[in-house]
């Protein structure tokens, strides 16, 4: 098992091949469906991100309302195929890399090489223990998107494992 702290340098991006463990520290955001959208939406029309993507990880996900004393309910990841579409275009404007459940198109793995980035699998099925590792969670885009908006999370012992790296490796072939 790898421990990683977030942000990671392309050095360390270089350093990790599909099918390594992880336990990954640090600073992660959200975005489903409707926020890479709107992301999308504000790229095109030239607007600034309310957030920084340089250097990012973005967890397709979208936590639950917490229980007192918890920062975040079960925040369990959903099918990253369905970003496909808006990955390549976010990963070559700077985007570190992704976490999600399943596999993606071949565009992904041809970004992830050109940019040097990283793909992680996050177990489907485990958002109790995804929720656990979160320590901290902030709405800090999009909040009429509410469980699809852009949360910053700052997580501790996040498990995954390095799904597609930037050298092509891919766990799912």
């Amino acid at each position: 098992m790898k421990e990683l702290t977030l942000p990671l340098s392309k050095e360390q991006v270089k350093d990790l091949h599909a099918g390594d463990s992880v336990n990954i520290t640090g600073v992660i955001l959200t975005a489903r469906d409707c926020a890479h959208k709107r992301i999308m939406q504000y790229i095109k029309e030239g607007r600034p991100l309310p957030f920084a993507l340089e250097n990012a990880i973005i967890y397709y996900a979208g936590p639950c309302p917490a229980k007192p004393d918890m920062a975040s309910g079960s925040c369990g990841p959903t099918t990253s195929a369905r970003m496909d579409s808006f990955a390549p275009a976010l990963l070559d404007l700077g985007l570190g890399g992704m976490i999600g459940k399943g596999e993606m198109c071949n565009e992904v793995a041809e970004a992830l090489k050109r940019n040097t980035a990283i793909y992680f699998a996050a177990i489907g099925g485990a958002g109790a223990l995804y929720g656990n590792a979160i320590k901290k969670s902030e709405c800090i885009a999009f909040p009429d998107l509410l469980s699809e908006a852009v949360y910053r999370l700052e997580v501790q012992n996040f498990p995954a494992v390095v799904a597609m790296d930037c050298h092509g490796g891919n766990i799912y072939r």
